[in-house]
């Protein structure tokens, strides 16, 4: 695998050693830099780990420049066209796309998972009922190691792939419940004869256990194939900040359901999961479409603070395929809900007006997944704080094939970053009386 090496050059020492160079199946290659302490007594120096390949990995390959997501090698516009979620699930979490049969058991498996023990239920009630639904999804997803653990021996190959897949299943059914807690509705059970989506839908909206898909309360297909559409896209993508943070917490050998809870932690942040919750607040503070052109010109002044959110993407630096999937969908949902909204008119203008304007394809700074998610959402009126939560229940499966991945390794190392120390050199303890800025005292 290391065909060719690098050699570094330590200028303070003159002394020079080669390192190889590991050679992907596809993208840049890596150098393995290990010995690097040991050779020449420094490490290196990689705020954000933008330039560090922290594992070896099989699921998910990211091409930024030419804007290509791969899982396991089959490109998201295949998968986002012909698939359906639990697939995408399966695909990740063992590498090949399912047969007819071994999908069938899979989702027969996910179904049968989705149901939470009642005392977990009670968790719940410990919750007020503002708290935000990401907080209450980290603790809940925590304790169910308390709760499921005749499967928790994470060299068994078995009690991971039980544990996958029990974590698949539960997530839209503790989110679902997370959103009843927040707004007064009684839980809602699971039922074995829906799919993944449509079962999370009548868990969110149902005003009893089974009156939501039925002939009263009916449910677009269309609009069920546009939320398993945004799950696909959100299912994983590679080494970001959630998924480095499942690795690494996995990397001590800790449960997976703590794993994911960690990861779920991470996820919450407005700079990750939070970005298309974002793109409505910034929408908010537009107000309307007759603003958009004093707004554009904000977000081109470098001396202004506004930015577009939802534009441009840190990893894809010409445009992000998944949001040329999904700007179709969002189209299409938009006019077929026939909602008369006016974030959805100035969603659309600012959308144009971007697309039109020279200074943004100059700098390819076009909508993202996250401009499209959240107006989507939106339309399927999931709560603006349940947006992040809908990111999770996609990234689960993500989350867990990384770890059955690396859980996989023979002896996986513990994650052990480390640093370049800028603070005080030794010094010695004084006494306090003779410490910097003490005045005597006098007892008398």
């Amino acid at each position: 695998m290391a065909n060719d090496t690098l050699l570094v050059r330590h200028t303070g020492t003159g002394r020079e050693v080669e390192y190889p160079l590991l050679r992907g199946t596809m993208g840049a290659d890596s150098v393995d830099i290990r010995a690097l302490p040991r050779d020449l007594g420094c490490f290196t120096y990689d705020p954000g780990f933008i330039a560090t390949s922290s594992c070896k990995s099989k699921i998910t390959y990211i091409d930024g420049e030419n804007g290509i997501l791969l899982y396991r090698g089959y490109p998201i516009e295949q998968l986002a066209e012909h698939c359906e979620f639990t697939e995408v699930a399966y695909l990740l979490m063992n590498g090949e796309l399912p047969n007819q049969t071994e999908l069938r058991d899979f989702n027969e498996e996910i179904s049968d998972r989705a149901i939470i023990h009642e005392s977990l239920r009670k968790f719940f009630d410990g919750f007020h009922y503002d708290a935000h639904p990401m907080s209450m999804l980290v603790g809940v997803v925590g304790s169910l190691s308390a709760f499921y653990h005749s499967e928790l021996n994470i060299k068994d190959s078995t009690h991971r792939k039980v544990c996958a897949a029990r974590l698949i299943g539960k997530m839209p059914t503790i989110a679902a419940a997370s959103y009843r807690h927040s707004v007064g509705r009684p839980f809602v059970y699971p039922r074995i004869d829906l799919s993944y989506c449509e079962n999370f839908l009548n868990m969110m909206f149902s005003r009893s256990s089974q009156n939501y898909i039925d002939q009263d309360h009916y449910i677009d297909p269309y609009l069920v194939k546009a939320l398993n559409l945004l799950f696909i896209l959100h299912a994983d993508h590679e080494q970001n900040a959630s998924t480095s943070t499942v690795r690494l917490a996995g990397s001590t050998g800790a449960n997976p359901y703590a794993c994911i809870a960690a990861g779920i932690a991470a996820l919450w942040g407005p700079a990750h999961g939070g970005a298309n919750e974002a793109v409505l607040t910034m929408l908010a503070q537009i107000g309307s479409a007759d603003n958009v052109p004093k707004f554009i010109a904000k977000a081109k002044d470098h001396d202004d603070p506004f930015r577009l959110m939802g534009f441009g993407h840190r990893v894809y630096k010409n445009f992000d395929p998944r949001a040329t999937i999904i700007r179709k969908t969002c189209h299409d949902v938009l006019a077929r809900t026939q909602k008369s909204d006016p974030l959805f008119d100035l969603a659309l203008a600012l959308e144009e007006q971007a697309l039109n304007d020279d200074y943004f394809i100059e700098k390819k700074l076009y909508p993202n997944v996250d401009f499209y998610s959240g107006i989507i959402y939106k339309a399927l009126n999931i709560p603006v704080d349940m947006f992040t939560v809908m990111f999770a229940i996609a990234r689960t499966a993500g989350w867990v094939a990384h770890w059955l991945e690396m859980m996989e390794e023979p002896a996986p190392p513990i994650g052990r970053p480390r640093q370049l120390y800028i603070g005080p050199a030794r010094r010695d303890f004084l006494p306090k009386g003779q410490r910097s800025g003490d005045t005597h005292v006098c007892n008398g």
